[in-house]
């Protein structure tokens, strides 16, 4: 069920940029999220496909990332098996993915956790300065197209009104 709903969510979050009556969803889910990313209750190993239906991504995706050296499942019997530690570094890979994060800020960001959490303060570091660049360039592309709604708007109008106009004749 828990899959499900953070499917559900991430693809409401795709949309919420389009459409606006998503966005407040979308706040709601991102808070979740934070509250729940200590979560206590998924089973130690899951597979690919577990993994891919959790996150709503393909097999070759989490391969992918393998390739790149952001995760590393053990193998048994020749397939792939993710530890809780796997699960936790592909949620932040994906979801930096959808915030705009490249791949090697991701895995710098991934490999200052070390093994056993002690360069977590230089992620929050790393998150909080990042994170206010990304919310500055999206500002500034915020204002810009509004500018472009305003003049198309202007141009809507005068138009309209030669129109108008040339029809009154």
């Amino acid at each position: 069920m828990t899959a499900c709903v953070n499917k559900l969510l991430l693809r409401q979050e795709c949309w919420a940029i389009v459409d606006p009556m998503v966005a407040a969803p979308r706040k709601d889910a991102a808070k979740a999220r934070l509250e729940a990313h200590g979560e206590t209750e998924a089973p130690d190993f899951f597979s690919i496909s577990d993994l891919a239906d959790e996150f709503g991504i393909t097999h070759r995706a989490i391969r992918f990332y393998e390739t790149k050296g952001l995760l590393a499942p053990k193998r048994l019997n020749g397939a792939r098996i993710y530890s809780r530690r796997d699960r936790a570094r592909l949620h932040i890979i994906v979801r930096a993915k959808s915030l705009g994060y490249t791949l090697e800020e991701t895995k710098g960001y991934l490999d200052l956790y070390g093994r056993h959490g002690e360069g977590r303060i230089k992620q929050l570091e790393l998150s909080v300065s990042r994170s206010a660049e990304i919310i500055e360039e999206l500002e500034a592309k915020k204002r810009q197209i509004e500018e472009t709604i305003e003049e198309l708007r202007l141009i809507n109008k005068v138009c309209r009104q030669k129109i108008a106009k040339k029809n009154a004749r």
